[in-house]
């Protein structure tokens, strides 16, 4: 369902029976743990999530990881010039 990667790849699903008896899965809780480490980047005019990703960790679709570290809801809201953006360090 999800692609390689995303950040619901290892997310367990339950399955919600409705009232007919229809069994709709869904994606539980993702719980976000602590980073084991962070650095910060200060956006800076024309930044954007995907090139901050690819500049930390080699990859563009790991922006979500910005946003979470960050308790973003809307993506584009990290964007203010000046913002001090939290980044996590993954592991490779």
């Amino acid at each position: 369902m999800f692609f390689k990667g995303s950040r619901y790849e290892t997310v367990p699903e339950g399955v919600f029976t409705d009232a007919r008896g229809r069994q709709i899965p869904y994606k539980l809780l993702r719980v976000i743990a602590d980073a084991p480490s962070l650095q910060t980047h200060t956006v800076r005019a024309l930044d954007r999530l995907d090139t901050i990703a690819f500049q930390f960790y080699d990859d563009p679709e790991q922006f979500w990881r910005v946003c979470d570290a960050n308790l973003a809801f809307m993506p584009d809201e990290l964007l203010e010039v000046g913002r001090r953006l939290l980044i996590p360090l993954v592991q490779r």
